[in-house]
């Protein structure tokens, strides 16, 4: 073990790599496996394995991932990654863009997801504790 891995919560040490070692849900695993391109929103209280499975997801799935936070995380950061991920678009490859805390995300910053998501550019994988009916827009929910 390195000094690295030493410093990190035993927690994330022993996070699952794989979809085959995620355990519990089996009905979700089955339906991603067979999900390959659709964006989801992954909602559930705090430590039941949305990070985890996003993290997961990306590996598996061959797509650039990227993660970033709705709390530190706004419409200019959205920008940039369009913009990158417009550039591997064009060379064949889609981007997995994972956002933890979805529902802290605006309308304006919500509604800024659309047209990457709506074109394919982007695979959006979103993580909630809150009901995503009542604080994700349903433009948004409709392509999840």
């Amino acid at each position: 073990m390195t000094s690295i891995d030493s410093a990190r919560p035993l927690a994330d040490l022993l996070r699952p790599q794989t979809l085959d070692a995620f355990v519990g849900q089996p009905q979700i695993k089955d339906r991603l496996a067979s999900l390959s391109s659709s964006s989801v929103i992954l909602w559930g209280p705090p430590g039941t394995g949305k990070t985890t499975l996003a993290r997961i997801i990306g590996a598996e799935s061959g797509q650039f991932f990227i993660a970033i936070s709705a709390v530190f995380d706004g419409v200019p950061e959205l920008r940039r990654i369009f913009s990158d991920a417009q550039a591997r678009h064009e060379h064949g490859q889609q981007t997995l863009l994972f956002v933890d805390e979805i529902h802290r995300f605006n309308k304006a910053q919500q509604d800024a997801l659309l047209p990457s998501v709506e074109s394919g550019m982007i695979r959006l994988v979103g993580a909630t504790t809150e009901n995503p009916s009542f604080y994700l827009n349903n433009s948004l929910l409709s392509r999840a």
